[in-house]
C-alpha cells in the first residue's frame, strides 16, 4: 500500500521540453489543469501529497519519477540520463530527505532515470536505454543488493522508458505491450496485453487497488476493469506531447 506521494508543479518553460512525439506544444494552462486533476486523483486513493513549486529552471522537472526510486529500505536519487535535468536532483533529494533517513545516490558515469525502474515487490526490473546505461544499472543493483533487495536488467530496443510499456499492478499482473509482450523476463506475469493501438495506455499506475489510466484508450481500460482494478481515467494530452504518462508526474511510497 501506499501512503504518500511527491509532485511538482509544470513550468510555464515545460513547452521546451524534450520530446519525440512530435504533437505539438503543449498548451501550459490545460497542463495545469490536468495536474491538478492527476493530485485529486492521488488523494482520492489515499495519498498524502507533497506538492513542490515549479521550477522554470527545468522545463521537465514535473516528470519527478525519473529523479528518484523510493523503496521500502531507501531512496536512491538518480542521475537523469539527460543532460538538461541533472540539476532536477537537488530539490528532490532535499524533499525526499523528510521523509528517509538512508538516502543513496547514482553518481557519474553512471546514469539512472526513474521510468526505467519497476517495483515488484522485492524486486527491481531495470531498463537499459538511452537515458539509463550499464554503468547506472550496475550501481542501482549494488545498492538495491545492499539493503536486501534484487535487480534485473532488461534492454530496450524501441521504447523510450521501460515503464513506457509496462505497468505492475501488483497480484502478479503486468500491463504489457508492443516489444515486451514475448520477453521471458515477464513471462512468470499475468499479461494484460495493450492492443498496438493503445500502446500510449500501458503505462498507468496502480495505487491501492485502484488504477490510474489515460483517457481515451476503451480496450485497455476494458481489459483492466476485467481483472478486477477500478479505474480513474485522467486527461494527459499535454504531457504526452512530451513524451510524457501517468507514472513519470509522482513519486509513490
Amino acid at each position: 500500500m501506499f501512503k504518500k506521494a511527491i509532485v511538482r508543479k509544470p513550468s510555464k518553460s515545460m513547452v521546451k521540453g524534450l520530446t519525440t512525439a512530435k504533437l505539438g506544444s503543449p498548451d501550459f494552462n490545460l497542463a495545469l489543469i490536468q495536474h491538478q486533476k492527476y493530485i485529486e486523483a492521488l488523494i482520492e486513493c489515499g495519498l498524502d501529497v507533497t506538492i513542490l513549486d515549479a521550477d522554470e529552471h527545468f522545463p521537465d522537472s514535473t516528470f519527478v519519477e525519473d529523479t528518484a526510486i523510493l523503496t521500502p529500505n531507501c531512496a536512491i536519487i538518480t542521475n537523469p540520463g539527460a543532460l538538461s535535468r541533472k540539476g532536477e536532483v537537488l530539490a528532490i533529494e532535499k524533499a525526499v530527505s523528510g521523509f528517509y533517513q538512508n538516502i543513496e545516490k547514482i553518481v557519474d558515469k553512471g546514469t539512472v532515470d526513474g521510468g526505467d525502474i519497476m517495483m515488484v515487490d522485492k524486486h527491481f526490473y531495470i531498463g537499459r536505454s538511452e537515458r539509463t546505461n550499464r554503468e547506472g544499472a550496475k550501481q542501482l543493483t549494488e545498492i538495491l543488493e545492499k539493503y536486501e533487495l534484487t535487480a534485473s536488467t532488461v534492454t530496450l530496443e524501441k521504447m523510450l522508458h521501460l515503464k513506457s510499456g509496462l505497468s505492475y499492478l501488483e497480484n502478479n499482473n503486468l500491463v504489457i505491450t508492443d516489444e515486451f509482450v514475448e520477453r521471458s523476463d515477464f513471462k512468470k506475469f499475468n499479461k494484460l496485453i495493450v492492443n498496438e493501438s493503445e500502446v500510449y495506455a500501458a503505462n498507468c499506475v496502480w495505487i491501492n487497488d485502484q488504477v490510474l489510466i489515460a483517457t481515451g484508450y476503451p480496450k485497455t481500460k476494458q481489459i483492466i476493469e476485467k481483472a478486477g482494478y477500478k479505474t480513474i481515467e485522467l486527461d494527459m494530452s499535454e504531457y504526452r506531447k512530451l513524451d510524457g504518462g501517468l507514472s513519470c508526474l509522482s513519486l509513490r511510497f
